[in-house]
C-alpha cells in the first residue's frame, strides 16, 4: 500500500476532506466527507487503474489493455492508458449513462456497449481478451487495483486522525478491500462498514452467508455498484477486515443525492451517495465518521427520477 501511495503521489489528486455543520447536527456526530468525486475522471477508480497500469511492462502495454466497467473504471483505465500511450478497449453495459460513455471515448478508448449489467459486459470483455491477448484490467478483483484504491484510506487518516469509522460504498469490493486492509494495518480499532444498494446486494448476502452469492438480476439507480457477483479475491479480504455491511434503498440514495446538491452544492452519482445514505438511514455508532464520496459522474437526465424517489422517501417518513 505504501508503494501505491508513493507511486501515485504525482499522478492522482490528493482529494479534500469536507465538513458540514448541518450534517453533523442531523446525525449527531462529526462527519468527514472524502471527496473522491473531485478525483481525476470524477471518481476514485483512477487510482486503482493507474497503479495497475504502472505495474505493466512496456511489452504488455504495447499489446493494449482491456476492461469492463459500468462507467468510472472505464474512464480511469482510459485516462491511465492514454498517459502511458497504451491502446484501451472498454466494454460497458448498454444502459451506461451517455456522459460516462462519451467521457471514456474522449480519453481515446474504444467503447463496446453490451449487456444489461456489468456482468454481461465483463463476460464479453473476457472473450475479447482471449482473442487479442491484451492485458486485462479488472475493475475490482485485482490486488494492484485494490492497493491503488486503498491509498484513499492512507490520505484520509493523515488528513483527519480522529476518524473512528469509515463508510464505504460496495459493488464488487475493490474499494472497500483496499481501504479495509490499509485501515486495519494502521489501527485495528477503526471500524470499516460497507454499504450496498438493496437492489444489488451480492456482497452483503455473501458476507453474511459466508459464501459466494451470485444474483440473477440487479436493479438500482447506483449503476456504479450494480454488480451481480463479488470478486473471488475481494470477498476473503472483506470477510477478514470489514466489520459490518449494510444496505440502502434507491429512495435513500436519491435523498442523499438531493441533500448534497441542495446543502453542499455538490453533485454525486448514485454510488457516490450510498455511504451518505447509510449515514442518514442507519444508526452508525461513531463519534468521528469518515464517509467515502466515491464519484460524481451522474447522468443529468436522471435528475427527475432522483427527485421523484427522494420525494417518495420524505412522504413516507
Amino acid at each position: 500500500m505504501a508503494e501505491a501511495r508513493d507511486r501515485l503521489a504525482t499522478v492522482v489528486h490528493r482529494t479534500p476532506i469536507v465538513r458540514s455543520a448541518t450534517t453533523d447536527a442531523l446525525v449527531g456526530k462529526h462527519v468527514y466527507f472524502k471527496m473522491e468525486n473531485q478525483q481525476k475522471t470524477g471518481s476514485f477508480k483512477f487510482r486503482g487503474a493507474s497503479f495497475k497500469l504502472m505495474q505493466l511492462s512496456d511489452e504488455q502495454l504495447q499489446k493494449g489493455v482491456i476492461a469492463a466497467s459500468a462507467g468510472n473504471h472505464a474512464q480511469g483505465v482510459a485516462n491511465a492508458a492514454a498517459k502511458l500511450n497504451a491502446r484501451a478497449t472498454i466494454f460497458m453495459p448498454e444502459k451506461t449513462p451517455a456522459a460516462k460513455v462519451d467521457a471514456t471515448r474522449a480519453y481515446g478508448a474504444e467503447v463496446v456497449l453490451t449487456g444489461e449489467s456489468f456482468q454481461e459486459a465483463y463476460d464479453a470483455s473476457m472473450k475479447r481478451q482471449m482473442q487479442t491477448g491484451a492485458e486485462y484490467i479488472h475493475p475490482f478483483d485485482d490486488y494492484d487495483v485494490m492497493a491503488g484504491q486503498g491509498t484513499i484510506a492512507l490520505e484520509m487518516l493523515q488528513q483527519e486522525d480522529r476518524i473512528d469509522t469509515i463508510l464505504v460504498p460496495v459493488g464488487g469490493g475493490g474499494l472497500i478491500s483496499g481501504i479495509a486492509a490499509a485501515v486495519k494495518h494502521m489501527s485495528r480499532h477503526i471500524k470499516v462498514i460497507g454499504v450496498q444498494s438493496a437492489g444489488a446486494s451480492a456482497m452483503y448476502q455473501s458476507y453474511y452467508h459466508n459464501r459466494m452469492k451470485r444474483l440473477d438480476r440487479v436493479s438500482t439507480i447506483a449503476e456504479g455498484i450494480a454488480v451481480k457477483q463479488p470478486g473471488e479475491r475481494t470477498l476473503p479480504l472483506i470477510n477478514q477486515y470489514v466489520d459490518e455491511m449494510v444496505t440502502v434503498t434507491d429512495e435513500e440514495i436519491a435523498s442523499a443525492i438531493v441533500y448534497m446538491l441542495e446543502r453542499n452544492k455538490t453533485l454525486l452519482e448514485g454510488a457516490g451517495a450510498a455511504a451518505l445514505a447509510a449515514l442518514f438511514g442507519h444508526h452508525i455508532d461513531s463519534e468521528h465518521c469518515g464517509t467515502i464520496v466515491s464519484g460524481g459522474n451522474m447522468d443529468i437526465s436522471t435528475l427527475p427520477t432522483i427527485q421523484r424517489l427522494a420525494k417518495k422517501l420524505h412522504q413516507s417518513a
